[in-house]
């Protein structure tokens, strides 16, 4: 059955798409953990459905507002968690449990910025997903939409395609603040990130869905601007950057939250 709309559902830190059909639903990302509620009763009061109607949750890269909520999203509904084919996890070893720790610190700190309280947004940092895809690949259970490999900000980064409405679901590969278009502040791996701008600007998107800044339409000169100012360096998580991060956020975590 045909796509009939794609809703914004705003997050904490982030907004979240879900694809709604007349008998399914998609997400697109899962949100962070905190979203899960808000997700859930989108569905049960806003369009009225069943929460067993959301049947593939989408996960286009680890970190906490993409991929936070989708193992409690999976135990509430039942659904399916895609994800891309990679041969470790992202966040494996002493290092990957240390970048963990500067994201959910980063998650509080762009929470902080935009007033937010503090929240549970604790989830674990190895996902198990039901099935892997890679570039080309229709979404399960949702063929109208194509798997993009949009590496850069992270090695497995996803990006989603909907060429019959001619919108793309660019994640975290473009952000959009205060009205410009901006890269995102970690980027991995620029050669990468780079390629994955032209893979998106060669598909001529009316329309991009942003996890950060919501819908927009971007120029051919836009994408050439994002291109050519993509530094030429990786931005790595080091142990001293890490702690930083961390120690800035006591001030903002006033009170304690019960992480399981």
């Amino acid at each position: 059955m045909s796509l009939v709309d794609i809703v914004a559902i705003e997050g904490y830190i982030q907004t979240t798409y879900m694809a709604v059909y007349p008998d399914k639903l998609l997400l697109l990302d899962s949100g962070c953990r905190c979203d899960v509620d808000k997700i859930l009763a989108y569905i049960t009061d806003t369009l009225k459905r069943p929460v067993e109607q959301l049947k593939t949750v989408m996960v286009t890269h680890m970190h906490p507002d993409h991929a936070g909520g989708a193992k409690l999203l999976q135990q509430k509904t039942g659904c399916q968690i895609v994800t891309a084919m990679s041969d470790k996890p992202w966040y494996h070893g002493v290092l990957g449990r240390i970048a963990h720790l500067n994201d959910l610190g980063l998650t509080y700190y762009v929470a902080s910025r935009q007033g937010k309280s503090i929240t549970n947004v604790w989830y674990h940092p190895i996902l198990k997903a039901d099935i892997n895809v890679q570039d080309g690949d229709r979404v399960p259970n949702f063929d109208d939409w194509i798997v993009l490999e949009t590496p850069g900000h992270t090695d497995r980064d996803l990006s989603l395609w909907h060429p019959q409405s001619k919108q793309a679901y660019t994640a975290d590969l473009i952000l959009l603040i205060k009205n410009k278009f901006v890269s995102p502040y970690l980027i991995t791996l620029p050669d990468a990130y780079r390629a994955s701008l032209n893979k998106v600007k060669a598909l001529q998107p009316d329309i991009l869905l942003l996890a950060h800044g919501k819908r927009a339409e971007i120029s051919k000169e836009d994408f050439e601007k994002l291109i050519k100012r993509t530094p030429n360096e990786p931005c790595k998580t080091t142990l001293q950057n890490s702690f930083k991060l961390m120690f800035s956020q006591v001030k903002f975590a006033r009170r304690r939250v019960d992480i399981p």
